[in-house]
């Protein structure tokens, strides 16, 4: 079975840190393109931050550019997102993407969400 198990939310005030955590199992890790996506209340679900299989390439949106992380270990099979200084419009749910396109078909496999709170 196919699992991604985001950890690691919490409520922290503004110009905090936050390491967020997705445990994979049930598939090829490894060969996996991973992405971390955020969506706020009302608000669209935007792409956060994205990692190579091989974790030689990474993309961050705009907004979190010099602020936010992201890595993997892929012995470890799992994706970290390191948030340093939070802003409260980083108030969102956190969903870690593993993403493929292997023999002509797309595999696209979702977390749970992981509530980010940035209040002061």
């Amino acid at each position: 079975q196919v699992q991604l198990v985001e950890s690691g939310g919490g409520l922290v005030q503004p110009g905090g840190s936050l390491r967020l955590s997705c445990a994979a199992s049930g598939f090829s890790f490894s060969k996996y393109a991973m992405n971390w996506y955020r969506q706020a209340p009302g608000k669209e679900r935007e792409l956060v931050a994205a990692i190579t299989s091989g974790g030689d390439i990474t993309n961050y949106v705009d907004s979190v550019k010099g602020r936010f992380t992201i890595s993997r270990d892929n012995a470890k099979m799992t994706v970290y997102l390191q948030m340093d200084s939070l802003k409260p419009e980083d108030t969102a749910v956190y969903y870690c993407n593993a993403r493929r396109t292997w023999d002509k078909r797309n595999f696209n496999y979702w977390g749970q969400g992981t509530q980010v709170t940035v209040s002061a």
